[in-house]
């Protein structure tokens, strides 16, 4: 167990576990939060899980730990560490079952106030465009050879294919396509799932919803991503589905004997790993951003469907109901970069596992029109509360591995939330609240809960308090789509 007095404060938001604490710890354990925040995870293993993640063999600096935590499975969600590349270790723990589950942010031009009375209507096309629960099949179909070109393309697949725009591209994480996908590293069952699935949005956390930008704190960053107080925007939240959850099953799998081949000594069996240059760690690799291009070309599908459903309901309602993409961002991913780590650049495997890249100002890979004010970061709320639109800093390379929150976290189980939680009370209560909500089962719905979260605004003040992520746009919810 570890207890707040274990604990050493920096400052207001900056915590940290040190190395001594326990004799096996490689490295420290850094922690973003508030004091509040913190007893809000002592009932969970959250900072027993970081500290267990900070034995892996090959890591270098520390491991950081966002405001979002709350336990996961192996590291902690909110977890962040980096191993040295190429004979540190992967481990599928540290990046999670959903490979690159991340968020879309469409913008408009739309007036919330002219729409207003159609919101009802858009909820429902949204739904229909963009199917959405356990298993479901969606409107794209693709045989295993073309499954394999999503596999290895990503976005670019997508773009091919008309589902894309090259704007859509080029302002998406890594222009939609990781290099080094191998679609011969993922088994048969999991191309078989994931065969179905592409433009589907799942359930759990993921939903499409429409937003209101309700306040912009930063003109500059806002202005060149297109977004403007009283207009509309669009999240999409959603990952690589059965696809990439059947290649975390697979390899977690294998990596079970992995451990033991290569000697490998765990505080905890969910941290199964193995080295970068192994065989085994190679094909994870290879498998892993097979996902990720597969996550992006879901969401990109999504993406094109939303623009149907806008079109539906808006074309002569309104002059442009287009929608733009500001970014497409992913949280749950293994990346090899390269970071200044006590005055040395290093070449690392970063993994984010419910945390989200926040490069800063000057980051050659950004669309030139954000270099200027450092990548966006898109940070959902719970159901029914605000999401956050922020950017990358200079604090956030020198002090997180360029990594920041992904959303509010859980404090209360999917079970707790449902014993505590009727469905069909939450809808009446978002739908006397302005929140027009298209759910596809209220026992879904509920696990999804406001109060099954920690406060958003309040996870959004601490990384931007402690400087590794600056604040655009405050947005509300005014429609929901979910699982």
């Amino acid at each position: 167990m570890v207890n707040l007095s274990d604990l050493k404060k920096i400052n207001d938001y900056e915590w940290e576990i040190p190395k001594s604490f326990r004799s096996d710890m490689r490295v420290p354990v850094r922690i973003f939060a508030t004091r509040r925040l913190l007893e809000a995870v002592m009932d969970d293993r959250s900072l027993e899980q970081a500290v267990n993640s900070a034995t892996l063999p090959g890591l270098v600096g520390h491991v950081v730990v966002m405001p979002d935590m709350h336990q996961g499975y192996g590291f902690p969600i909110g977890g962040v560490a980096a191993t040295r590349y190429p004979d540190g270790v992967i481990s599928p723990g540290g990046i999670g079952y959903d490979i690159n589950c991340g968020v879309r942010l469409l913008a408009s031009q739309i007036e919330y106030d002219a729409v207003a009375d159609q919101m009802s209507a858009l909820a429902s096309a949204l739904n229909n465009y963009c199917p959405s629960g356990v298993g479901t099949k969606g409107h794209v179909r693709v045989s295993e050879a073309e499954l394999d070109e999503v596999c290895r393309d990503g976005s670019r697949w997508a773009q091919k294919k008309g589902f894309a725009t090259e704007m859509d591209v080029r302002r998406t994480e890594e222009n939609g396509r990781l290099d080094g996908a191998d679609p011969n590293k993922v088994s048969k069952r999991a191309k078989e799932r994931g065969r179905a699935q592409i433009g589907t949005l799942g359930a759990g956390n993921h939903f499409i919803e429409v937003d209101l930008v309700e306040k912009v704190f930063d003109a500059q960053a806002a202005q060149a991503m297109g977004l403007t107080e009283g207009y509309l925007a669009v999240q999409i939240h959603c990952g690589s589905r059965g696809f990439g959850h059947q290649i975390c099953t697979d390899y977690v799998n294998e990596f079970q004997r992995a451990v033991h081949r290569y000697g490998i000594k765990l505080a905890d069996r969910e941290l199964v790993c193995a080295p970068l240059n192994s065989p085994e760690g190679e094909a994870y690799l290879a498998a892993m951003r097979c996902a990720a291009n597969y996550a992006f070309a879901n969401r990109q599908v999504l993406a094109f469907y939303a623009r149907k459903a806008f079109e539906e309901v808006l074309a002569g309602r309104v002059k442009n109901w287009h929608l733009h993409q500001v970014y497409d961002i992913a949280h749950n991913m293994g990346k090899i970069e390269t970071h200044e780590i006590d005055g040395e650049r290093i070449k690392v495997c970063v993994h984010r596992k419910g945390a989200t890249r926040a490069f800063g100002p000057g980051f050659e890979g950004l669309p030139g029109e954000f270099r200027a004010i450092g990548q966006p970061v898109l940070v959902p709320g719970s159901m029914g509360t605000a999401s956050w639109v922020l950017v990358g800093t200079q604090g956030s390379m020198e002090r997180s591995f360029g990594s920041t929150c992904h959303g509010a976290g859980r404090v209360m189980s999917r079970a707790q939330a449902k014993k505590k939680v009727w469905g069909e009370d939450l809808r009446n209560q978002l739908e006397s609240g302005g929140i027009h909500v298209r759910a596809g089962s209220m026992a879904g719905l509920a696990e999804e809960a406001p109060q099954a979260y920690k406060d958003v605004d309040d996870v959004v003040e601490t990384v931007s308090g402690a400087g590794i992520a600056r604040k655009v746009a405050r947005l509300v919810p005014v429609a929901v789509v979910k699982g």
